[in-house]
């Protein structure tokens, strides 16, 4: 092989490896951010993994809400229908944060609580997140009961 072509074939080696650490790169910091929505009985059964960030997505539960008095420590539960989870969160909830509403909280697992960064919740009477509606969807095809609203989901 000649010096030209053994140079010519360095560089193209070359590019082609620092490519591929440029995509390396870009994925994990893509990863890094990705928060995947679960539900409860999704997060008990170890599917959202224990040191991870993630969104958990469901209702929350009628009498579980707590505040600590004179602070911004915040206690509740979330549900799907068929599990519940603790949720502490510090910091203002959402005006149209209330029980028995959907909610979106991002954060991670500490224990058995989940420890939420950001709390989201519904912005009028009919809508409720995609994701968490389809997962709430199969909560009430499973227990065969009828969707809010008064809707039959779709068998």
């Amino acid at each position: 092989m000649n010096p030209t072509r053994r140079r010519r074939l360095l560089w193209v080696l070359g590019l082609v490896a620092a490519a591929g650490v440029a995509t390396a790169l870009v994925a994990t910091a893509l990863q890094r951010n990705i928060a995947y929505l679960y539900t409860p009985s999704e997060v008990l059964r170890g599917e959202a993994g224990e040191t991870a960030r993630f969104r958990l997505g469901g209702m929350v539960a009628a009498g579980s809400f707590q505040r600590t008095r004179g602070s911004l420590e915040s206690q509740f539960r979330v549900t799907d229908g068929d599990a519940e989870l603790a949720v502490r969160y510090s910091g203002i909830l959402p005006d149209l944060f209330r029980e028995r509403q959907a909610v979106v909280a991002t954060g991670r697992m500490q224990g058995d609580i989940f420890v939420a960064e950001e709390i989201l919740a519904k912005h009028d009477e009919t809508y409720m997140p995609k994701e968490v509606a389809d997962k709430m969807g199969k909560a009430h095809q499973k227990h065969d009961v009828a969707a809010p609203g008064g809707k039959e989901t779709a068998r």
